[in-house]
């Protein structure tokens, strides 16, 4: 009995030591910039940028936004990609303003304006801080329409968002080269593509810290999750820009995405959405979506841009021009 007790002793400290080491040391280098993603943010104009306001959340923390209005019953919500901020939608909400909507691009908590970054408190706070958006600024528009637009990361979160009873009130969404998850057959792995020969990858947009990742699942399987504020992803990004985030913890990346179940996130999505992604894009692969939502819903659309890159798909002209004209078609204009 005394050996058996010793055993299991000895295992458990094993075990411990194990997963503390992997949540230590099981850490990866952040990555190089990435300048064919960082550049078309660095270089867009920025004039005419609105000023930061502020919105009271449940927790009584003030987070950041920018309002871009117009006379309209139409009103975009617009949210940033990963490491990025409100300013990053600008040109995209100038030109819906234009279009005759008005337009709102908060900064996450955790991006831009709102400190500490690459953090939240729990698993799911994106979700209840977009609630508590709404509840701040929906009664402004009374009998307005509402569209949720998304780029990259924050088209995830839009696919997400979509799928869970908030969701219910946008009334339109549109998702810009959405990232699903890590393994999604929609994620570039390699080098370009022998029917796509254009596409270079540099290199990856971000780095996992695997070891730390599988650490924090053992101790979350537990109930611990007193370290899932450690950082686990770092991004591409130049170093020293304050509107930029540098790294997520595990609890912001598992925020900052769809669901872990994405395909039941499309299977679950009740108003109208379009999908539009870059011929060229740098981090996944653009004949892929097609694939991966007709395999669960015929009635998403997906449209590959020709000849546009990641980044493009919120700064670019011709991008900017095919949502503004998918809010003409589709009943979303100017009122």
């Amino acid at each position: 009995m005394r050996r058996i007790v010793l055993g299991l002793i000895f295992l458990a400290v094993s075990i411990t030591l194990i997963v503390s080491c992997l949540v230590i040391f099981g850490t990866a280098k952040p990555p190089k910039p990435l300048s064919s993603v960082t550049n078309p943010f660095a270089t867009m104009n920025y004039s005419g940028l609105p000023p930061i306001e502020r919105y009271r959340m449940r927790d009584g923390a003030e987070l950041s936004f920018r309002y871009y209005p117009a006379r309209s019953k139409q009103v975009a919500v617009l949210i940033h990609g990963s490491a990025g901020s409100s300013s990053d939608m600008h040109a995209m909400a100038q030109a819906l303003q234009a279009s005759g909507v008005a337009v709102y691009v908060p900064d996450l908590r955790g991006h831009g304006a709102n400190y500490p970054h690459g953090d939240v408190v729990y698993t799911g706070q994106l979700d209840d801080d977009m609630a508590d958006f709404l509840h701040v600024v929906q009664p402004s528009h009374p009998d307005a329409k509402w569209t949720l637009i998304g780029f990259s990361s924050g088209g995830g979160f839009a696919l997400r968002v979509a799928a869970e009873p908030i969701g219910r009130r946008f009334d339109r969404y549109i998702l810009l080269s959405p990232f699903l998850r890590y393994d999604a057959r929609t994620v570039r792995r390699s080098a370009p593509s022998p029917d796509n020969p254009k596409v270079q990858k540099e290199q990856a947009w971000s780095t996992t810290s695997t070891g730390r990742i599988l650490g924090l699942l053992v101790l979350d399987e537990v109930g611990i999750h007193r370290f899932d504020g450690l950082p686990v992803i770092h991004f591409a990004v130049p170093p020293n820009i304050p509107s930029v985030t540098a790294n997520y913890s595990w609890r912001m990346q598992q925020s900052f995405q769809p669901h872990n179940d994405f395909r039941a996130d499309i299977r679950s999505v009740s108003k109208p959405m379009w999908v539009f992604v870059g011929e060229n894009d740098q981090l996944f692969l653009p004949e892929k979506f097609q694939e991966v939502f007709d395999a669960e819903r015929k009635d998403i659309p997906v449209t590959i841009l020709h000849g546009l890159g990641h980044s493009d798909m919120a700064t670019s002209a011709e991008a900017i021009r095919v949502v503004v004209a998918t809010f003409e078609k589709n009943g979303m204009g100017h009122l």
